[in-house]
């Protein structure tokens, strides 16, 4: 008898192990062996067995299985719902656990872009006064679910519509191009005004999908005035991480983006050539998990991100470059 036709005898007691639901809940969630494994760092193969396993221990088909998609049987829809709470319910249990022997560990996640250029060069400012808080920043370029993904504190760049409930807001977003001080000096190739960028390289973030519109060159040209402008020449980079280095070294000419590159203009690695600037519809917000939202060091956290957030603001709204043509 092959061991899919073991059926476990009713009454057993029997209960499936927590790695099993694990694989079952990231599967049922992404209806993708392929994509739970990738968010479980296992292969395919590894929960595809787990899930094998799991319908043996259970005696029944969790999943349908087709030729490129998956589907819960009725037995898949029932178990979905209470093994996502059992391993809610456990993470949240062990998260106390370890909050109560451990060190304070503050868990912050938001983008590269903001984590490198803006929080991680102010974030000793926090540490100092909270010596016995150890943070964690998370860098991913995807907006992270607070709950499941054991993150305390959010910093998300997005559109108030897709903050979350209870979001504040930190600051705006303002956008122009910006450049090492060098470049402005070339007699030969000026950099007076927009039409001048003909004679430079732009920096560009990699998006051949074109998922991140608003880090495009092609919206500021367009809202200029100069939709067939042709640079002499374009480097691409993964991360607006990566970009900002490259203009201060004076490779070409960035989008600058309050407030990542408040620093860099204040301290003169950086000078916006002309005053104009594109509206944009996104802003930096603040989020905080309902699970800790009682924690000390996080409502610290929050405070003190707030209060560098507005003492900020005011001279960066007093510098910036106004809208319009220079």
């Amino acid at each position: 008898m092959s061991k899919r036709n073991v059926r476990s005898e009713p009454g057993s007691g029997r209960l499936p192990s927590l790695d099993l639901l694990k694989g079952f809940e990231a599967a049922a969630r992404r209806l993708s062996f392929t994509r739970a494994g990738e968010e479980l760092h296992l292969t395919q193969s590894a929960v595809s067995r787990q899930i094998q396993e799991l319908e043996d221990q259970l005696g029944v088909a969790l999943f349908h299985r087709r030729h490129r998609s998956l589907a819960l049987t009725d037995a898949g829809q029932q178990l979905y719902p209470a093994a996502a709470q059992v391993l809610a319910t456990m993470r949240a249990a062990t998260d106390r656990l370890r909050a109560a022997s451990a060190q304070k560990v503050l868990a912050v996640t938001t983008t590269p872009g903001f984590a490198s250029l803006w929080l991680i060069p102010r974030i000793a400012g926090f540490t100092r006064e909270h010596a016995g808080v150890e943070v964690r920043i998370i860098a991913e370029g995807r907006i992270q679910e607070l709950e499941r993904d054991n993150a305390d504190v959010a910093v998300r760049y997005c559109p108030q519509a897709m903050a979350g409930p209870g979001a504040e807001r930190l600051f705006g977003e303002q956008v122009f191009p910006v450049c090492s001080p060098a470049l402005t000096g070339d007699a030969k190739r000026p950099l007076r005004v927009p039409t001048d960028l003909r004679h430079h390289v732009l920096l560009h973030v990699d998006d051949p999908d074109g998922r991140w519109p608003w880090q495009a060159w092609r919206v500021w040209l367009e809202a200029a005035g100069l939709p067939d402008l042709r640079a002499a020449g374009n480097l691409r980079f993964t991360g607006y991480d990566q970009i900002i280095p490259a203009a201060i070294a004076g490779h070409g000419v960035a989008l600058g983006r309050t407030p990542l590159v408040d620093a860099a203009i204040a301290a003169g690695q950086l000078v916006a050539p002309f005053r104009q600037i594109t509206p944009s519809d996104r802003a930096y917000w603040i989020v905080v998990s309902r699970r800790a939202v009682d924690r000390a060091e996080v409502a610290d956290f929050a405070v003190w991100l707030k209060q560098v957030a507005a003492a900020e603001s005011a001279p960066r709204a007093a510098r910036a470059p106004r809208r319009g043509t220079p």
